[in-house]
């Protein structure tokens, strides 16, 4: 039966990637089929996979169509959630494509590649 297994994320520098999404996301390194080119993250609670990096040379979309969106429960939350990536090496993106009145807000890790943090309480806003 074929199932979803995890996202992969494509970066230039899998060390520092290691480091900030193990960190934003409370995971944690495992030894599964890791190598110079390839790291499996765990869920912190032993619940299994959460995230693949992958060593790549291809720059980060600016515009990908496929990103991950990381939940928040309130406007609060969120805030403080960015402001917490951020201060891990993530940047804020200069979007211009945000709704009137966004639930989202959009980051880039320290490779570039784009992710959002999305406020639940405000969901959706159509994008």
């Amino acid at each position: 039966m074929l199932r979803l297994g995890m996202p992969v994320i494509g970066v230039t520098d899998l060390p520092r990637a290691v480091v900030f999404w193990t960190q934003a996301l409370d995971l944690v390194t495992a030894d599964e089929w890791s190598s110079e080119t390839w790291r499996t993250l765990h869920h912190a609670d032993g619940s299994g996979r959460a995230l693949g990096l992958l060593l790549s040379a291809s720059p980060a979309e600016p515009r990908p169509r496929l990103h991950l969106d990381l939940f928040t429960d309130s406007a609060e939350e969120q805030r403080a959630e960015v402001q917490r990536l951020i201060g891990l090496g993530a940047r804020a993106v200069d979007w211009d494509l945000y709704p009137p009145e966004p639930d989202f807000v959009v980051l880039a890790d320290p490779d570039g590649n784009v992710f959002c943090v999305v406020d639940l309480s405000h969901a959706p806003s159509g994008a």
